[in-house]
């Protein structure tokens, strides 16, 4: 998913929550909301790229004295 995609994707769900919610007793429970909502979808993005592991590879090769294996 291109960055674009996901910062598009995070704007109109924001865009959402307000428009639904139409109206907030302070401005404590606006930021609030605004605050768990990336929170609650970033915490979905758990899924790897793909073709992660020969992109890691490839990084390895080409920047070896740079790059640092994840799993060692």
């Amino acid at each position: 998913m291109p960055v674009t995609n996901a910062i598009e994707n995070i704007n109109s769900q924001l865009r959402k929550i307000i428009k639904t919610r139409g109206h907030f007793p302070t401005d404590d429970a606006a930021t609030k909301l605004l605050w768990l909502l990336p929170r609650n979808i970033t915490a979905g993005w758990t899924r790897a790229a793909p073709d992660w592991k020969a992109a890691m590879n490839q990084f390895a090769i080409l920047y070896a004295e740079r790059f640092t294996h994840p799993y060692d």
